[in-house]
């Protein structure tokens, strides 16, 4: 299949650190489902991580305590991320760090992302068609592309963004006769973290 013609999500997780495993969690998931990137439908929700949020994070993403008091619990809204993923293909700038946080959340759950969901990464895209670039961050790579930059460190914007950055990453591929997604994932893909479910509720997917 052209990737052109596959169903994306696309999404970003905003969390109090950068690692699960030492208690890091998710306080704000947002996705976009394209297909030809016309947009779909979009998925968002702030998260109560259950402890605190320390003020380095505070700092870089400005969701506060308060923010996410009355929020879902990742238990509460992971699985209706699941359901609005679908047979579709994730994509997202660092994927694996995003995938990192949800497959542990989700674990935490009982629950398990499919085993068949695919995953692409648009910071190895970039590095492999922009190599002249010397940093491939996401406000970065808009720039190169004369995308505007406005809100960023927000799970809704940087989604935002990075589907921006992602439509001209596709036509890069396009222009070296990378058309296919088998070809991309195969390239540029991300495997799912393996995390061992917990035993006091069912699984789903």
């Amino acid at each position: 299949m052209e990737a052109r013609n596959t169903e994306f999500v696309i999404f970003d997780v905003e969390t109090t650190g950068l690692s699960p495993k030492d208690g890091d969690r998710i306080i704000e998931i947002a996705a976009i489902k394209v297909r030809n990137f016309e947009v779909m439908d979009k998925f968002h929700s702030l998260v109560n991580p259950g402890r605190d949020i320390p003020e380095q994070a505070q700092r870089v993403n400005n969701i506060t305590p308060d923010m996410v008091q009355n929020a879902p619990g990742a238990s509460q809204i992971l699985p209706d991320f699941l359901t609005f993923i679908g047979g579709a293909c994730l994509c997202g700038q660092n994927v694996k760090f995003d995938l990192d946080f949800v497959c542990f959340e989700l674990s935490l759950a009982g629950y398990k992302m499919n085993d068949n969901t695919p995953a692409l990464c648009t910071i190895k895209m970039a590095k492999y068609f922009m190599p002249h670039l010397t940093t491939f961050r996401l406000s970065n790579l808009a720039q190169a592309f004369g995308i505007k930059v406005g809100l960023t460190h927000r799970a809704l914007a940087d989604v935002t963004l990075t589907l921006e950055v992602f439509k001209h990453l596709v036509t890069l591929a396009e222009d070296q006769g990378v058309v296919r997604l088998s070809n991309l994932l195969k390239e540029f893909g991300v495997q799912k973290p393996v995390f061992k479910l917990a035993q006091h509720q069912n699984t789903m997917f």
